[in-house]
């Protein structure tokens, strides 16, 4: 992330993202496949890293192995196996959708997790419970746990997508796309960008 200042003065905060160049690795079609798609590989792979079936299918397309491979159903143009797809398909000012994995944040408590205020006074005999969950379960009717209620566990390392994010600038010749906002996941961690 980083931030830049519009005409006005005002300064905005927005990530960098490296979009591309893509190649179509695959075309869907609907007599061979059931749907439309196309299937697109971003990021080099080693070959030695990637197993002889994966070799053979990127070799179909005139190119190396690839780290990440996503597909696009509904995409705008036609497109053949082994075109290069790059930042010029978006512009500045428009809107697009990102969606990646948060980042992960171990076993958290219920405070960090969820919110809660904890007991709500340090003082009056209060020990060790400022960040306890409290009661959870109901009287001797039902004598359990509801599902779904909230507590201590595993947190971030979800599936998240930000909608409706600008593309505040688009630097075609470093396939560079400065998008207002900030996205999920951690520093080089994949994204992929619907508009």
């Amino acid at each position: 992330m980083t931030s830049i200042f519009d005409e006005n003065g005002k300064n905005i905060p927005c990530t960098v993202i490296e979009a591309g160049p893509c190649v179509v690795t695959q075309v869907r079609t609907k007599g061979v496949d059931g749907y439309e798609a196309l299937q697109l590989g971003f990021d080099d792979k080693n070959e030695k890293h990637s197993t002889k079936a994966a070799v053979g299918h990127f070799k179909k397309a005139g190119t190396v192995a690839k780290k990440k491979v996503v597909e696009f159903q509904n995409f705008a143009t036609e497109q053949k196996l082994g075109d290069l797809i790059d930042v010029t398909i978006f512009e500045e000012g428009e809107f697009v959708d990102v969606q990646g994995v948060s980042k992960g944040k171990g076993f958290q408590g219920v405070v960090k997790r969820h919110g809660f205020g904890g007991v709500g006074q340090a003082t009056h005999g209060q020990h060790n419970r400022l960040r306890a969950p409290g009661s959870v379960g109901a009287s001797s009717y039902p004598s359990r746990v509801f599902k779904g209620m909230r507590m201590a566990g595993r947190m971030g390392g979800d599936n998240v997508k930000v909608q409706n994010l600008r593309v505040l600038k688009v630097v075609a010749e470093k396939n560079l796309l400065v998008i207002k906002g900030c996205v999920p996941g951690h520093n080089n961690s994949y994204v992929i960008i619907q508009k």
